[in-house]
């Protein structure tokens, strides 16, 4: 997975045109690559799944 399907992918989370995104446990670590370094990183909650998978889902609020 490159880059730029990552931003896309976190894009439509943000608008809403996904309500979740599931990511494997071997995309990982390039989805959250992408994942920090956009300025509305604290928007997107990770939560962990038996296996090794995350699912993102996007806040309104920022977490803190």
């Amino acid at each position: 997975m490159d880059e730029q399907t990552i931003n896309e992918l976190l894009n439509q989370l943000k608008n809403g045109e996904l309500h979740e995104y599931h990511v494997s446990k071997d995309q990982f670590l390039p989805f959250r690559t992408v994942l920090v370094n956009r300025d509305d990183f604290k928007h997107f909650r990770g939560i962990a799944q038996q296996g090794g998978s995350i699912i993102y889902r996007y806040l309104e609020e920022p977490r803190s």
